[in-house]
């Protein structure tokens, strides 16, 4: 099956990447630290603006604006994925199977991600409340502000939001794809 990816120079995107059997990668600041390195490597060579983020233990979402006249996000995600495999806890690879192995891929991401380009402001809005609101949803926390790796706070400082946004039941549909 070929996918099909809406690559559009200067656009914004929302994406969902899924560890490899939902293990529970990012479920210690280290491993969100080592993230965090590798989205600042890959930006400084590959420059994008990321709009909002939230790191769950097993899956992240956010939002990528890419500069004029670019639009290679997926050579991005190859970089950041490659290099938080090359620079996480040893410990967090597991040996990969004969066929990840044969294709030199490891086990520690699902192969494929989810994609979606934001059609215009009222699009980007809902996928940046989306990405507040998933720890919350998932039940990890009563509020956005509680959860410590999230873009959350950056947006209550520039008084986007509120800081008890969020704060309850909220109804979205699943634009996740988790």
């Amino acid at each position: 099956m070929r996918y099909r990816r809406a690559f559009v120079s200067g656009g914004s995107f929302f994406f969902t990447l899924v560890t490899e059997k939902r293990r529970p990668l990012f479920a210690s600041a280290e491993a969100v630290d080592v993230l965090r390195r590798a989205f600042r490597s890959v930006r400084s060579t590959r420059p994008f603006v990321l709009d909002a983020i939230v790191v769950l233990p097993d899956h992240l979402h956010c939002i990528w604006t890419l500069p004029p006249g670019d639009a290679d996000f997926a050579t991005r995600w190859r970089l950041v994925k490659t290099w938080f495999t090359k620079h996480c806890d040893p410990a967090l690879r597991p040996a990969p199977s004969a066929v990840q192995t044969r294709r030199q891929e490891q086990a520690l991401w699902q192969h494929r991600y989810w994609e979606h380009m934001l059609r215009d402001e009222a699009d980007f809005e809902r996928h940046v409340e989306y990405i507040h609101y998933n720890p919350v949803k998932h039940g990890y926390v009563a509020s956005p502000l509680a959860w410590p790796h999230s873009s959350f706070p950056r947006y209550v400082e520039s008084g986007v939001y509120e800081a008890g946004w969020g704060q309850g039941q909220m109804d979205f549909e699943d634009i996740g794809h988790e």
